[in-house]
């Protein structure tokens, strides 16, 4: 009898204990298996749109990118001009055909498309969406472009590859060159590049280097930035932006020289 009584006991604690695990696993806080591969395609967003609102990005439908508020909900200030979506980091997509689009943040006009662009993305590729050229206030539309980021496979942990962008509208093809300020060892990083595309990425020591663009054609126009630290074994982007006639140091639409990592 004593048997049969410590049996019956067991049994009922651990059927206990199977509801219990039961229980735990339909529980909203439990620990989920998030395991898997990330999607193979990578893109980060730009906005660069002279007087072009803050925005969000998205890929078709799906927000992509959004900024925090102090409250903890979304911000109505989303990617302002001179910004770049999610710190600088690239977001993970499937590979496919996408419509990307710059949508208004604030509240008025909230989610209105402003900017628009089709791009298709590749399996273990990497991308940047510009939003680029000057705000239309009436129609309220911008321009916009995809490029590919031709990333270098491998590392080189002796050399930084950088390559530039020139994202300014009103732009004739522009060249922009590093000068090594310790050594003055001057290097070409991208030659007559016009507006909406990309030079290659170039090998250059790692060190602290001016930068100077030169637009071509009858009146050049020349803009710098410097003191730029190239760290041997990274991957920078040096895009330009702005308005090419407004020149000085603190006008927000000057020509600029923006300067990101890729990797």
């Amino acid at each position: 009898m004593t048997t049969n009584r410590t049996f019956i006991r067991s049994l009922r604690s651990v059927t206990m204990l199977l509801c219990a695990v039961a229980l735990a696993a339909c529980e909203k806080n439990a620990v989920q298996d998030i395991t898997g591969t990330m999607p193979g395609a990578r893109i980060r967003f730009f906005n660069f749109g002279v007087n072009a609102p803050g925005v969000n990005f998205y890929a078709n439908n799906d927000k992509v990118t959004a900024v925090l508020s102090a409250t903890g909900t979304e911000a109505t200030t989303g990617v302002a001009y001179g910004g770049v979506g999610g710190g600088g980091f690239y977001s993970a997509l499937q590979p496919g055909q996408y419509t990307f689009t710059g949508r208004i943040a604030a509240a008025a006009d909230k989610d209105l498309a402003v900017s628009t662009v089709a791009a298709s993305l590749a399996d273990g590729k990497a991308y940047s969406m510009y939003i680029s050229g000057f705000y239309n206030t009436t129609a309220k539309t911008v321009e916009a472009f995809v490029i590919e980021d031709n990333v270098p496979a491998t590392s080189d942990y002796t050399q930084a590859q950088v390559r530039f962008v020139n994202a300014i509208s009103n732009s004739t093809p522009t060249t922009l060159t590093a000068r090594e300020q310790t050594t003055g060892t001057t290097v070409t990083i991208g030659n007559g590049v016009a507006y909406k595309a990309a030079g290659a990425f170039v090998s250059l020591p790692g060190g602290i280097y001016d930068l100077t663009a030169t637009t071509t054609g009858a009146n050049p126009v020349t803009y710098t930035r410097t003191g730029v630290t190239f760290g041997s074994g990274r991957v920078y982007s040096i895009s330009s932006r702005g308005d090419i006639t407004v020149g000085g140091t603190t006008a927000t639409n000057r020509a600029f020289l923006d300067f990101t990592s890729n990797r």
